[in-house]
């Protein structure tokens, strides 16, 4: 991409040419690895949509399976809207419930254990939701807190512990790694490769779970950034009303935008800020595109150096003792 570009046009793409790129990756991966198709759940956001819809383009309607997998504390639209998009695109899917999953596992048992932490009334009849905060001043310091909702509408918010906010957190993994468990049990019975649904901004900062959402054979829009994941999804023709749905984790039983958890800012002025570091603009171009200042662009640039070096783990592949490479050489 050409740095010169004007502010207003810096993550501008050919959606027709990239589109065809694309789908004939996936073409290829899928001959080179021998699998039939392609797997992925349906969440109903706009960065599985436009996966799936790519997959279609690249090896048809037939060849591409949609899991819809909801549990207990999504969102009422979510499995509403995965439904319509697998209507729209075609495809063969299917309802898989993990909350039977989540509850055989101890999921909600944990939860609540961490929950208590920092709210003692807590119980399974609360509803919540886990907040980042970040202080003013020259070094921006954040920390995250609970916002619980008890029955009778009460809210209540406490700052988390380290403790706290880690059991949390390796709680509702659970249900990202659920999810990919019944993905690959898709793939492995019809032979098909499973699709991992990031895009650059998530993959970059790590907003995934490592071998649950961070796990798939092929992650087709993982170099693009999300602004120009929406751009490709009106060129694919995408639902309004899916395209319409504001970004959301949801991953808590009270509604979550991906801002309030992860990203110091919504995901158009994260991607141009992102673009300005990895292409080494000045932060007052990069200011001028995203309507901040250029204080703000520097720190959220120190966010972005510090979440690339905390989940820099979730990147890796496991460790080896001694090289084992010439396994790759085996016909």
């Amino acid at each position: 991409m050409n740095s010169d570009k004007p502010a207003s046009d810096l993550l501008a793409i050919d959606c027709a040419a990239e589109t065809e790129r694309i789908a004939a990756s996936l073409r290829t991966y899928l001959q080179k690895n021998r699998r039939r198709g392609l797997v992925l759940g349906l969440s109903g956001g706009i960065d599985s949509t436009v996966t799936a819809a790519l997959a279609v383009r690249a090896v048809g309607a037939e060849r591409v399976f949609g899991l819809h997998m909801p549990e207990c504390q999504s969102e009422d639209a979510t499995l509403v809207l995965s439904r319509s998009v697998a209507d729209w695109l075609k495809i063969p899917s299917e309802l898989e419930d993990i909350t039977p999953l989540l509850e055989a596992a101890g999921f909600f048992r944990r939860y609540v254990t961490a929950a208590r932490q920092v709210i003692p009334d807590f119980d399974s009849s609360w509803k919540s939701k886990v907040v980042i905060h970040a202080t003013g001043g020259a070094h921006t310091f954040s920390y995250f807190s609970l916002i619980g909702q008890a029955p009778d509408g009460r809210n209540v918010t406490a700052r988390l512990s380290l403790q706290a906010y880690l059991e949390i957190v390796a709680a509702t993994n659970f249900k990202q790694r659920t999810r990919k468990m019944l993905e690959y049990y898709h793939a492995d019975r019809l032979n098909f490769a499973v699709a991992g649904t990031p895009n650059r901004l998530e993959y970059d900062q790590g907003f995934f779970v490592k071998n649950g959402d961070g796990s798939a054979d092929v992650k087709p829009i993982a170099h693009l950034y999300k602004t120009q994941v929406y751009r490709l999804a009106e060129y694919l023709g995408v639902p309004l009303n899916i395209r319409q749905r504001p970004p959301t984790t949801d991953t808590y039983s009270l509604p979550q935008g991906q801002d309030e958890f992860y990203f110091p800012l919504p995901y158009h002025q994260m991607d141009l800020c992102l673009y300005g570091k990895n292409h080494g603009l000045a932060a007052e171009t990069v200011a001028t595109a995203a309507q901040l200042d250029a204080v703000t662009v520097d720190r959220v640039w120190a966010d972005i150096d510090r979440k690339r070096a905390t989940t820099h783990y979730l990147h890796l592949k496991p460790a080896l003792v001694d090289d084992v490479s010439e396994i790759s050489t085996l016909a």
